[in-house]
């Protein structure tokens, strides 16, 4: 049983237990997932790019050759478990293995967000967006703004990225500051006004996802108080997973307690840097 439920013991509880607020699984459909992997590692195929030629009549076919390379993506185990005594149990009024079932599969949900977001930070996109000014002014440093996420999609458009499967991912703080942007929240940019409201929605073709801070570590500001969000094609980022996230209840005699077990295994990596575009956000 969780060591700090003892209180529980001289203290009536509440019937509707609440839970630490928690993320889960954030950052879903932002990438290509493998699922069912067998073994430690996969390799996705990376294709180049080929050219068209001119077809003279009753000319040899000429191939392109284009080239392939193998990405590999290694999978790790993760594990969030915990004890629910049944002596405990029956001290409080609320079923412990349920809420614990649920905690410890939030707690794996938000690693297969982590494991996503390493991913990114690990890898060198081809274009980064500092200092992109709101509208006018001071060309510092600045957290995101309606220009950066217009240079973000440009370096995209740049590299030919398909304009659809597109994903901005962000801060909560950003996310705050973007809303300050007078575009942002002017009639010509409605569709950034869902955000407010908590919805997830898209701005400039790309679905936006918002994450707060997490204890896996997160979106990670360094000592300048500087974030790297990311704009990103879904088939730029790979995810592979030997083990889909699960939730298991055993019964271990010698703790006369429930062993209460999330698992997953997975693990993540870039595929293609010219499909992602990090964005340097400084927040104040």
């Amino acid at each position: 049983m969780s060591t700090n439920l003892s209180p529980a013991f001289e203290t009536l509880f509440a019937s509707e237990v609440h839970q630490a607020y928690q993320g889960a699984r954030a950052l879903q459909g932002v990438a290509r997932m493998r699922e069912g992997v067998v073994g430690s590692s996969v390799k996705f195929p990376k294709l180049a790019s080929g050219t068209s030629s001119i077809r003279n009549p009753q000319s040899d076919v000429v191939p392109l050759n284009v080239a392939s390379e193998l990405i590999e993506v290694s999978i790790s185990n993760y594990i969030a478990a915990e004890y629910s005594d049944i002596f405990d149990n029956q001290k409080v009024s609320y079923d412990e293995r349920s809420e614990l079932s649920t905690m410890l599969g939030n707690a794996i949900a938000r690693r297969e967000t982590q494991v996503l977001i390493d991913a990114l930070e690990a890898g060198s996109p081809a274009t980064t967006v500092a200092n992109t000014v709101v509208t006018s002014g001071s060309a510092g440093a600045s957290d995101l703004n309606v220009g950066k996420i217009l240079a973000a999609k440009k370096g995209l458009d740049a590299k030919n990225v398909p304009p659809t499967d597109r994903h901005l991912i962000i801060h909560a703080n950003s996310l705050s500051s973007l809303l300050a942007d007078e575009r942002a929240i002017s009639s010509d940019f409605q569709t950034i006004k869902a955000l407010v409201a908590g919805e997830v929605n898209t701005f400039l073709g790309m679905q936006v996802h918002v994450l707060g801070d997490m204890t896996e570590g997160g979106i990670v500001k360094d000592g300048s108080n500087d974030r790297f969000c990311f704009a990103i094609h879904k088939s730029s980022l790979a995810c592979a997973v030997g083990m889909a996230a699960k939730t298991e209840i055993n019964y271990i005699p010698e703790k006369t307690s429930f062993l209460v077990s999330a698992m997953y295994a997975a693990g993540a990596g870039t595929i293609d840097v010219n499909g992602q575009v990090s964005i340097v956000c400084r927040e104040s």
